[in-house]
């Protein structure tokens, strides 16, 4: 059986239906004020499968030009982001134990054919924070390796409602999504996965 690098934990079914259909809810408002949009790879250009957005004072963006990096604004309309929701903030005090709040939350919005490929989180200077991740919708299938690219991975599945932290010794962990499983939830009405990231960008 797969064993999690130290730091990483799982948290299945840590959200219960109606917690997961309100949190769905709140999305959709941060959504309404700033669009989803598609993230492109730097120096390629290359589209990202996800399209994405942010809410909180901070929010995590790419373009071909500048590269990764987060900013105050949406890239497309200009406008500050929407504030985090309450619960996401009430969440993040009661798993993670941190004593700083998250800065940005990344929306991160899936369809049937949409990954992520192995990658780290490490454009924030604070690497003493957690990463705190809430699945809803569509299950997907979650890759987790070493601090090295060629480290050895394992999978697991990831349903609504799970949270995953990946933090401590594992904080810089590679990690991705390999695929989408269709119609294995009925949480949203179009299908599809929502992946929330809770970041803590500065120190």
């Amino acid at each position: 059986m797969f064993r999690l690098p130290e730091g990483i934990r799982h948290l299945p079914d840590h959200l219960d239906r109606q917690a997961q259909a309100d949190l769905v809810e709140e999305i959709r408002l941060v959504v309404a004020e700033a669009p989803l949009f598609v993230p492109v790879m730097p120096g390629t250009g290359k589209p990202m499968s996800v399209r994405m957005t942010n809410c909180g004072s901070l929010g995590w963006v790419t373009d071909k030009e500048r590269g990764y990096r987060y900013q105050p604004e949406h890239p497309v309309t200009g406008k500050i982001w929407p504030a985090i929701p309450e619960r996401l903030l009430w969440l993040w005090n009661d798993i993670t134990a941190y004593p700083k709040p998250p800065e940005a939350c990344l929306v991160n919005f899936y369809d049937d054919t949409a990954r992520m490929g192995l990658h780290q989180d490490r454009d924030e200077q604070d690497l003493a924070a957690p990463v705190l991740s809430i699945s809803l919708g569509n299950s997907c299938l979650f890759r987790v390796g070493g601090l090295n690219r060629k480290d050895p991975t394992g999978s697991f599945k990831l349903s609504s409602g799970d949270v995953v932290v990946i933090g401590g010794e594992g904080r810089l962990a590679f990690h991705g999504v390999d695929r989408i499983y269709p119609n294995t939830s009925t949480l949203l009405k179009n299908g599809g996965r929502i992946n929330l990231t809770l970041r803590r960008v500065n120190p």
